[in-house]
């Protein structure tokens, strides 16, 4: 179903834009592992409308309810629903939308598609969709720290404006330390400033948002029809405005030679990371590295020409909230859809190869027991039963 995502850790998104709430039910989720709400909370933030002038000023609070399968602090096994209410919909806004198309938007697919749209600020083709899917990310997190994986994402290049980032080194620190999300001060101020002259001008910049997971063992993923870099760029594709997916050195690869791009092996480890972390469809035990291409935000207010219901040529003007550039909210959903690949992909991992030891020179796969001493020892696990785990 076009709602639902993964095999064993399965989510699935609901609402609207402008209905009465959005939410997601996480379905999958081990048991026994603590869940705060406000660790939830903290990633919504990150994702929410309203945080500086350069994002949409629709203010919303976005908090979380958790309707289910969280007991006391901890995780029972059950399906997880979380809803957040929408507080600050402006329906109204959208009023010339009912029979006109947004060039560049999902107006006209989902009319194509549907026969029916809910045309207040596009439904579930709008950005707020992404809120189930941040905070389905911050709960498979939590099984992930016990794992060692650390993931962060930042904003790499707006418009013209690229920022070099060291993936080895980059922290959220760094990243949330400005508006835009990009970890390099002097750029990140340059980006801020072209954002600011496209929002007072009536339009928009697109972007580029990188994401790292730091700490993934060897040997997730599955070797053919579900590749796990296969499968993260299948992730990304879905997050709205995302026109492109690269991993590790992507289309620059097509420039390097077979002795620059191969990632010789040394008993130290590899020399370098061409292939961002993931051979064959199965990880290296390196750093993961994604990049995704976010498109200009579509609603903008300078005259655009376009065509009603009818088919008739009209002239569309949005005058609704949007973000002049959507991708610096972008680096948390990005994160989030990265982390539900790789829950998912642990959770089949183990339940295929639960007792197999892979002593590769990098990491070995560790066995079950191993993996519960990890959680126990972050603190995201008490249940002593490796079963129950």
């Amino acid at each position: 179903m076009s709602s639902s995502f993964g095999r064993l850790f399965v989510v699935t998104t609901f609402g609207e834009s402008h209905g009465a709430g959005v939410g997601v039910v996480v379905d999958g989720m081990p048991p026994g592992i603590a869940v705060e709400d406000g660790a939830i909370q903290r990633e919504l933030d990150r994702r929410r409308p309203g945080q500086s002038a350069l994002t949409t000023q629709r203010q919303e609070g976005d908090r979380v309810e958790i309707l289910s399968g969280i007991f006391e602090g901890v995780t029972l096994g059950t399906p997880i629903a979380m809803l957040v209410r929408n507080a600050d919909a402006r329906g109204g806004d959208y009023e010339e939308m009912r029979t006109k198309y947004r060039p560049s938007h999902a107006d006209y697919t989902y009319q194509a598609k549907y026969g029916i749209r809910a045309w207040e600020g596009g439904g579930r083709a709008s950005a707020r969709e992404t809120i189930g899917r941040v905070a389905a990310g911050a709960v498979a997190q939590k099984v992930l720290a016990g794992f060692g994986v650390d993931l962060v994402g930042w904003v790499a290049q707006v418009h013209e404006v690229v920022a070099h980032v060291d993936v080895s080194s980059v922290t959220r620190a760094a990243v949330e330390a400005h508006p835009t999300r990009c970890p390099i001060p002097e750029v990140a101020e340059e980006m801020a400033r072209r954002i600011d002259a496209a929002r007072r001008d009536g339009n928009s910049l697109g972007g580029v948002v990188e994401a790292v997971a730091r700490g993934v063992p060897a040997g997730w993923g599955e070797p053919v029809f579900d590749k796990l870099d296969a499968d993260i760029a299948h992730a990304m594709m879905g997050i709205n405005a995302v026109k492109g997916v690269e991993i590790g050195a992507g289309f620059a690869s097509i420039a390097q030679a077979g002795t620059v791009h191969s990632d010789e092996m040394t008993p130290q480890g590899f020399a370098s990371n061409h292939a961002g972390g993931i051979l064959g469809g199965i990880s290296t035990g390196q750093d993961i590295v994604v990049s995704i291409a976010v498109k200009p935000t579509s609603s903008i207010r300078l005259d655009r020409r376009s065509i009603d219901k009818s088919g008739a040529p009209v002239t569309v003007n949005t005058h609704g909230r949007h973000d002049p550039c959507v991708g610096i909210r972008a680096a948390p959903i990005a994160e989030a859809m990265l982390l539900l690949v790789l829950i998912d992909h642990a959770l089949r991992h183990r339940a295929q190869n639960a007792d197999v030891i892979c002593p590769t020179p990098k990491i070995a796969a560790a066995a079950p027991a191993d993996v519960i001493a990890r959680l126990k020892s972050a603190g995201a696990i008490d249940n002593p039963d490796p079963d129950e785990a």
